[in-house]
């Protein structure tokens, strides 16, 4: 039987990625070469103040190269334009903007968000309209497998089966907080939530990290809308919980690209990662949206004590570090005695709180002391691994938490504090006494760990480190910490010494960061002025370059350090990203390079590239780059030359791919 001829498009695909395979060896190498070195990195006199830098201690650089500077690094990049705009209101005013995000009109953002309905539902109406499966199934009276059938039909066959199990048994309940989904309920020293913390799947086998992004690549049609416009899938009918992640990751995505506050969704992204929650354990799928809405957005420019009391508190964080599943053992065998007496007097259980039943856990031998919160708050959240806290410390702290638990988390999952699970005895915390009774326990070690020094250098250090270098200058972190101590923890006076010091806008600093996988989409969406109908795409391939939203499985979060980032395969996909980007290749993404580049002839490749240098590289761009760019430039998928037609016509749209994936676009 003869071969199929290839279609024509697949012809140009598979020489065009010939050509790039040679493109990218020079870009790799290049990027490789130059990923732990500053940028022109030799020291020069201080410039002539600039009146767009007026009020700012900017000496080492332009006023162009500072204007990149805040755009990249207090927010996620330039638009086309954005710099020039920058630049005649005044740098600082922009930044006096920034740090005042109320002040901003963010209505246009607002109007795109309006189609992800999920984003504004209550867990306990995400619980009632994307159950689990089984759930669901139950309730129409169907089977599991029924049930997923119908689900993949709506999605165009294409749907994969749902893996979001492992939450908490249907049995389980309110103040009892019993059962033992996703860890272990007994004394546990193990700084991870739990010996099978990532127990998201029904035979309790770790989810893979992008696994509910990948669930939902049918969620898209061949337009990349969101509806049934191709008669193939109709997105509002979806009921799996993957809904619910794909939803706050698109509009993570968008809040990235459009929103005007930028310095607040880069805080927002970052506080998310400190007290990081992973959307596959379990539960946590449905309660993510309210985490971030309730517990992280409106603290995130605030006071640090506010924000660390909203985290503790979350049904969220409850779950994800198993604090809802710790008791004073002692309490515990206590309250079962008296369950079971009244049972045998009376016929009935315990009652709850308001009255209502309390069913029991399944495992009630299991439940005791949960060490895991205890540990991650001062490890991770608040002093740092150095912050002279023992492991004595750690068993005090999960003692004063005892009793912080979720009511009713089938159904509406809330933060309620049970006394009769608390342990009420003193405990000596860092050498200081908690002896407060019920809940204030807890709220105390809250106040002595948000007010310690040792926090203060901490929280300075991670903010220096996500928004200066990997390894901040000692002066810059003991100035921040400095004006946390001062302020009470004021995170916006925080960041006020943080952008108003010298190290901020010194040579070392400028292009020091590499751009996460997340940074690196949404900043060439954000260069090319993308229209983003429906950012599906951009999300998967933020979790294929290596960065999946909502899926970080450790409580550390992902790391702000270039080496978590920067490896040949990594750097692959950011090049097959940017091509597909410029190129128009990405579903719900429309771009138009051609305009954006305006001016630069179409038939001068060498025109066309240094348009693109100067567009989307700020003009700055080394002398290495260049040369390995212009290299290319002869290239026939660059010039789409052919013999019989000998009239040249620069594909605009590769230069400009090769140039987002250049080292200086790949750095903040």
């Amino acid at each position: 039987m003869p071969a199929k001829p290839r279609p024509a498009c697949k012809e140009r695909a598979g020489s065009l990625y010939l050509a790039l395979q040679l493109v990218f060896g020079g870009i790799a190498a290049l990027l490789l070469a130059v990923t732990f070195l500053s940028a022109e990195s030799s020291k020069k006199k201080p410039l002539p103040e600039d009146a767009a830098l007026a009020g700012l201690p900017v000496t080492d650089l332009t006023a162009p190269q500072a204007i990149l500077h805040a755009l990249d690094r207090l927010g996620y990049g330039p638009t086309p334009g954005e710099i020039e705009r920058v630049q005649k209101m005044g740098l600082a005013a922009w930044i006096g903007q920034q740090l005042h995000p109320e002040s901003i009109n963010d209505s246009a953002l607002e109007a795109r968000l309006e189609k992800y309905p999920t984003l504004g539902m209550s867990s306990a109406k995400l619980l009632e309209e994307f159950p689990r499966p089984q759930v669901e199934a139950r309730r129409e009276g169907i089977s599991v497998e029924e049930y997923r059938r119908q689900q993949q039909q709506m999605a165009g066959g294409a749907m994969q089966t749902d893996q979001t199990g492992g939450a908490p048994a249907p049995n389980d309940s309110a103040g009892n907080a019993g059962g033992s989904a996703g860890g272990n309920t007994a004394s546990n020293n193990g700084s991870a939530p739990g010996n099978n913390a990532m127990n998201g799947s029904p035979n309790g086998q770790p989810m893979q990290q992008d696994e509910i992004t990948m669930q939902l690549k049918a969620l898209v049609n061949d337009k990349g809308q969101p509806g049934a416009a191709n008669n193939m899938f109709n997105y509002e009918n979806i009921h799996l919980p993957q809904r619910v992640v794909a939803e706050l990751a698109m509009a993570k995505t968008e809040r990235a690209i459009y929103s005007e506050k930028q310095l607040y969704e880069q805080m927002v992204d970052f506080w998310f990662n400190h007290f990081n929650v992973f959307a596959g354990k379990g539960q946590d799928v449905w309660l993510l949206t309210s985490y971030e809405r309730v517990a992280i957005r409106p603290h995130a420019m605030g006071k640090f004590r506010d924000l660390l009391d909203a985290t503790a508190k979350s049904p969220a964080m409850l779950f994800y570090l198993d604090n809802w599943l710790s008791v004073d053992p002692d309490a515990y065998k206590q309250l079962q005695a008296e369950q079971q007496m009244r049972r045998q007097r009376f016929g009935m259980r315990y009652p709850g709180p308001q009255g209502s039943p309390q069913q029991q856990p399944k495992k009630q031998q299991d439940r005791g002391l949960n060490e895991n919160y205890g540990r991650e708050l001062m490890e991770l959240h608040t002093l740092g691994v150095d912050g002279g806290y023992t492991q004595q410390d750690v068993i005090e702290v999960a003692r004063c938490f005892t009793g912080w638990t979720i009511r009713t988390p089938q159904r509406d999952p809330q933060f309620y504090f049970d006394d009769r699970l608390h342990d009420n005895k003193p405990k000596m915390v860092l050498g200081h006494t908690i002896d407060y009774g019920g809940m204030r326990d807890g709220e105390a070690v809250l106040d002595l760990l948000a007010r310690d020094p040792h926090t203060a250098h901490h929280i300075s250090l991670e903010i220096a480190r996500r928004f200066v270098s990997d390894n901040p200058p000692d002066s810059l972190v003991d100035a921040m910490s400095h004006t946390y101590l001062q302020t009470d923890g004021d995170i916006r006076a925080v960041l006020h010494t943080m952008i108003f010091s010298p190290e901020f806008w010194s040579k070392d600093a400028y292009r020091a960061k590499i751009k996460t996988p997340f940074e690196l989409v949404v900043s060439a969406a954000r260069a090319v002025g993308a229209d983003v109908d429906l950012p599906l795409q951009i999300v998967q391939w933020s979790a294929r370059i290596g960065e999946p939203l909502y899926q970080c499985q450790p409580p550390t979060g992902y790391s702000d350090k270039a080496d978590a980032w920067v490896n040949t395969g990594a750097l692959l996909n950011r090049l097959n990203y940017s091509l597909a980007l410029a190129a128009n290749r990405i579903r719900g993404v429309q771009t138009d390079v051609a305009s954006i580049l305006g001016d630069a002839s179409s038939d001068d490749p060498h025109a066309v590239l240094d348009r693109a240098l100067a567009v989307l590289l700020g003009g700055q761009a080394t002398v290495q780059t260049r040369e390995t760019l212009e290299k290319q430039l002869d290239d026939p998928q660059v010039l789409q030359a052919r013999l019989d037609d000998p009239v040249r016509q620069v594909n605009v749209n590769l230069i400009a791919g090769l140039v987002l994936g250049a080292p200086e676009f790949q750095r903040r």
